[in-house]
């Protein structure tokens, strides 16, 4: 399958819960199906941290360089989200680095990058980002909203703030705020980027990029998306390089993976983007403009299916059963499967097989 991603500007303010505005907005998007006469069978996909709009299908700059989309697995013609039956919708977030609206920019003001001039922005900006989209293809109710970790967060958001337009919602390995733990792996990427020499409070743009700073957040990062039993299987305690290990020349097979995916990273990935998202995850609490969790929970009236997996140690599943519990007492019916898996918070993006007929079942009721 291949796709193409799009791009849609608007120009009419977009007012964020900081009480600055942007504009104008660009959404960066992908569609996969055929939407419906009656428009009832629209799905929207919410990516996580650093996913793009290409969740699916292939696409490429030319024939030699193709990428796969992030849940090709999840989605197409008989899949879990299955194009034959659905109009699925993948957009980029707001402050991403893909194609939507961020810091790396044009100020329309300045005609200069935007940087740490960027406002910061959350989850519910990032949905309202999004309506404005499903707005403008025509589409005033969702079949259902889906997505993992920071996808979740969006998932919920939308259950939450616009409960009439959403009949089901899929929060994969997610919840509705992070834990103190989570924040503390984060603040750990904040602080190896913005003291990058190369930083220069976010002016880099045209320069050196940050590299360092950001592999070293993103190698944080990894280190949470695993498991115990992830690390054990896959790297145990073998050395990549044993020559030099008395000199810190020689290093063990995991600290070759984080500085490999660390460093790679940084060829697809803005510094100031990473910031910005991070930092809408770490801020993000349902419990914002309402006097209590129970109540911003309570308001989710769609069908919902939970899946979490066992060994997920950024989202740990007890998060999940708050949730659960909250809305089982408010009335709602929520759905909660919790799956096994060793690849710990990643499973999402891995354990396509079980996801699939949890997913299906529940889409086809």
């Amino acid at each position: 399958m291949k796709t193409k991603t799009k791009q849609i500007s608007f120009k009419e303010e977009l007012f964020l819960e900081s009480g600055r505005m942007l504009s104008p907005v660009t959404v960066a998007y992908e569609t996969y199906g055929t939407l419906n006469e009656a428009k009832t069978n629209a799905i929207l996909i919410c990516h996580a941290l650093t996913g793009s709009a290409n969740a699916a299908g292939t696409y490429s700059k030319d024939d030699e360089n193709q990428n796969v989309g992030w849940w090709n697995d999840m989605i197409g013609a008989g899949k879990a989200f299955d194009t034959d039956k659905f109009y699925v919708i993948s957009s980029n977030i707001l402050g991403s680095c893909y194609g939507s609206t961020g810091p790396a920019s044009i100020d329309p003001f300045t005609g200069k990058h935007y940087g740490r001039k960027f406002p910061v922005v959350t989850v519910k900006d990032m949905i309202k980002a999004q309506k404005r989209l499903l707005d403008y293809l025509g589409i005033s109710k969702l079949y259902a909203a889906a997505g993992g970790s920071l996808g979740g967060m969006q998932v919920l958001e939308w259950a939450v703030t616009y409960p009439e337009m959403v009949e089901r919602i899929i929060p994969i390995s997610t919840s509705g705020r992070i834990t103190p733990m989570a924040i503390a792996f984060n603040t750990i990427a904040r602080i190896a980027i913005t003291k990058d020499p190369n930083y220069n409070n976010g002016d880099y743009y045209g320069r050196t990029a940050p590299k360092d700073g950001l592999a070293i957040g993103r190698m944080a990062g990894h280190i949470t998306y695993l498991s115990d039993v992830a690390f054990h299987k896959k790297f145990g305690r073998r050395y990549a390089t044993f020559e030099g290990i008395y000199d810190f020349g020689g290093f063990f097979e995991v600290e070759n993976y984080l500085r490999h995916n660390g460093y790679k990273f940084t060829e697809r990935f803005d510094a100031n983007a990473y910031l910005y998202l991070l930092k809408a995850m770490d801020i993000f609490d349902l419990t914002y403009g309402y006097s209590s969790y129970t109540e911003a929970v309570s308001r989710i009236s769609a069908r919902t299916l939970f899946i979490t997996f066992d060994s997920d140690f950024l989202f740990p599943p007890y998060q999940t059963e708050e949730l659960v519990k909250i809305m089982t007492e408010a009335g709602n019916k929520p759905e909660w499967v919790q799956l096994h898996s060793d690849f710990g918070h990643d499973a999402f993006l891995l354990e396509f097989d079980s996801q699939t007929a949890e997913i299906k079942r529940f889409l086809a009721n």
